[in-house]
């Protein structure tokens, strides 16, 4: 592939690129709370046929000793050498619509170069919009939908769905900044944070998956095929509450959960752009995500030996 600048190699014989296409962000890093970034990019590799156009540089923008990439040693041989991507692919959805995908890790390194970089990518293919999504643990029920916050300066997104509204300061993300910047250019931008409950935020949760994808087909008008995932929840759903029926603590601390939910909800206003917090999603009063991990493994040490849970629960 033929070098071009210093964050990133232009694939070569890449796809035309029509004008006006949505862009969508996936960063995996500093959050993803159930999986939920990590999961739909799995998702999407497999049932948009993403066509790379550039692929940043790892050595620029990746801190390998904090992530490492994955090597195969096969009995007394290495065999595979699996590097992180960070890539912008076309990808087309169930529709054959198209749409520009920016996917893969978090950059460690050279934000301010790498925003630049994707700043001058968008405008080359002349973007429609931006939309990115990540997840963050909070003390919420699994028997509710998963609420989000939203940011950016699409106002109709975030008068429709953004349900908690803080005023806070919290530790940048790399797709923080592109949305900054994108937001400072004038461009049409959506942020959306899933509010993913606690005791699953170290779970490969289908649920969050799922919001994810129907946050950013809100924001594009795109549509996404997400069956296979849909059929992964039930049996995630029904394992979750198996295991909440078998404990006296996890039912006490679901019932406080949805009791605080329904209440908040119930006085949610939309319209009330200055509310930050009724209450309903404090850590008062809550277990904490320790002694939650601490009662999930007094159970699962109590099941017999040889059930497995591909998701992480037992």
């Amino acid at each position: 592939m033929p070098f071009s600048g210093d964050l990133f190699e232009r694939v070569a014989n890449a796809p035309t690129v029509p004008s006006g296409l949505p862009l969508v962000m996936l960063l995996t890093g500093f959050t993803d709370a159930g999986n939920a970034v990590s999961g739909l990019i799995d998702h999407l590799q497999e049932t948009t046929d993403p066509q790379p156009l550039v692929v940043f540089d790892n050595d620029v923008l990746l801190d390998y000793r904090a992530r490492r990439p994955v090597i195969v040693f096969e009995q007394d041989h290495l065999t595979q050498f699996r590097p992180s991507r960070l890539e912008l692919s076309l990808a087309h959805d169930v529709l054959g619509q198209p749409f520009l995908l920016l996917s893969g890790y978090e950059p460690d390194f050279a934000w301010n170069a790498f925003s630049k970089a994707m700043l001058d990518l968008a405008a080359e293919f002349e973007i429609a919009s931006v939309s990115w999504v990540h997840a963050i643990a909070m003390p919420v029920p699994h028997t509710r939908p998963i609420g989000t916050t939203v940011s950016g300066n699409r106002a109709e997104l975030i008068a429709a769905q953004s349900i908690w509204r803080p005023r806070t300061q919290v530790p940048a993300t790399a797709g923080h900044l592109l949305e900054f910047r994108f937001v400072e250019r004038g461009d049409r931008v959506a942020g959306f944070v899933l509010l993913v409950p606690h005791y699953l935020a170290e779970t490969e949760n289908p649920d969050a998956v799922i919001a994810a994808a129907d946050r950013l087909m809100s924001a594009t008008g795109l549509v996404l095929s997400m069956d296979a995932v849909h059929a992964e929840r039930d049996d995630f759903v029904k394992k979750v509450d198996d295991q909440v029926l078998a404990s006296d603590e996890l039912r006490q601390m679901l019932t406080t959960l949805e009791h605080r939910y329904d209440a908040y909800m119930a006085g949610y206003d939309p319209t009330d752009t200055d509310r930050a917090d009724a209450g309903g999603f404090s850590e008062r009063d809550l277990p904490s995500a320790d002694e939650l991990a601490a009662e999930l493994e007094r159970y699962l040490a109590s099941r017999p030996p040889g059930e497995d849970d591909r998701h992480g629960l037992g």
